[in-house]
């Protein structure tokens, strides 16, 4: 394929790869690197369960998206009032302010490991850098090309690191036959409330409308797609790294930087470094990402509108890194079970969220020619009744037992 059509494949994914990249996260590298660490290829299943659905919801942003160029939540507005918008809206906001510290934590991390220097000198360093990219005049544009980018560094960081680490076929295998090892539950609610995210899924909608160009319609979808199925491979690289690494020496994971680690006995510091740029790529995508999701979606439930050129969307997002980069900075490294917890908590939210959606894109009225297919309806609702069931489940087990 020529260089220039290479170019442009990579430019036309652009929607895709920022919805994979702002849900590939820090938390996400160490739910999967633990998965891996304790209960080896075990949990591959899990994978193709969540990136299914997530699939499903990603296609409904896209056609939501694709269909007007009135905002989704301005359609839940028209539809069932200005308070749902706001507390949708609202919602989010909080939620991707508590990642945000996360990903703030992260990118220090990857940095601060590779360098031996402090951590809270890169947290300030890569904020600062993410909130003087709001000031390019394309930020959409601009944005873009970062998540390409970082999305690359991180699959030939985890690809490098796969094909070192010499993984059991068989055991791959085996990993794709369902089954729920013992005390697996909570991290497989962990994994499937981040790799299943609604938040994603909805945000793709404002993505396609900020990108929505003449004759774009027909390839959006497809390039949509193309991106989450990124995300389902960089998680099943990573699974498998840790259960070919960590578990045959029973090392367990407590952060996502310790796998770093401990490939450094086997493959001596070319590995280690790898998988940090590795982290690096997912802690700053989804440190931009993630603030532009929470800044955005806030900005549009307040009526200022979405467009990412509007002033007002990015002080917002703005505000969020600058929230989640104090949270990191006062609270130092936040230990891997707050990261699971908050990342099972958003399970609570994204229930609602998803129902609301999913509503949206089964009105012929709203979405025309687009509206949810037979299999959309189907699939959609099997996804929101598990998303519900984990959201009871783990509501039980938090507040409960």
């Amino acid at each position: 394929m020529p260089e220039n059509k290479i170019i442009k494949l990579a430019k036309g994914l652009g929607p895709g790869i920022i919805t994979a990249a702002l849900v590939f996260g820090p938390s996400k590298m160490t739910i999967t690197s633990r998965l891996g660490s304790e209960y080896a290829y075990s949990t591959l299943w899990v994978v193709v369960v969540a990136i299914f659905f997530m699939l499903i919801f990603t296609d409904m942003g896209a056609r939501i998206g694709l269909s007007s160029s009135v905002s989704l939540l301005t359609q839940i507005r028209n539809k069932w009032g200005k308070a749902a918008g706001v507390i949708i809206g609202f919602g989010v906001f909080l939620v991707a302010t508590s990642f945000q510290a996360g990903n703030s934590i992260g990118v220090g991390i990857a940095v601060a490991e590779a360098s031996e220097t402090p951590t809270w000198i890169w947290i300030l360093v890569f904020n600062l850098a993410g909130v003087s990219l709001l000031f390019f005049g394309s930020f959409y544009k601009t944005l873009e090309k970062l998540m390409i980018a970082m999305v690359g560094l991180m699959l030939i960081s985890f690809l490098t690191t796969l094909f070192l680490s010499k993984p059991s076929l068989s055991g791959i295998a085996d990993g794709f036959i369902p089954s729920i090892p013992l005390g697996s539950a909570g991290l497989l609610i962990a994994f499937t409330a981040s790799c299943f995210s609604i938040v994603g899924a909805f945000y793709q909608s404002y993505l396609i409308q900020e990108s929505k160009k003449p004759g774009f319609e027909k390839q959006a979808k497809n390039r949509s797609a193309i991106g989450i199925l990124i995300l389902g491979i960089m998680s099943l690289v990573v699974i498998i790294c840790a259960a070919a690494i960590l578990n045959p020496q029973g090392i367990k994971v407590n952060s996502a930087s310790e796998m770093s680690k401990a490939l450094e006995p086997l493959f001596g510091s070319y590995a280690a470094h790898l998988f940090l740029a590795g982290l690096f790529g997912a802690s700053f995508s989804s440190l931009v990402g993630n603030a532009t999701v929470g800044g955005s979606l806030l900005g549009d439930s307040l009526g200022f509108g979405n467009r990412l050129s509007s002033k007002a969307v990015r002080g917002f997002i703005a505000l969020v890194m600058a929230c989640g980069a104090s949270i990191s900075l006062i609270f130092g490294k936040l230990p891997l079970e707050l990261i699971i917890f908050a990342q099972s908590v958003t399970i609570f939210l994204v229930p609602f969220i998803g129902f609301a959606m999913y509503a949206i894109a089964n009105d012929p009225k709203i979405m025309g020619e687009k509206v949810n297919s037979s299999f959309a309806k189907i699939s959609g609702a099997i996804g929101l009744i598990l998303l519900t069931g984990l959201a009871v489940w783990n509501f039980n087990e938090l507040f409960i037992k």
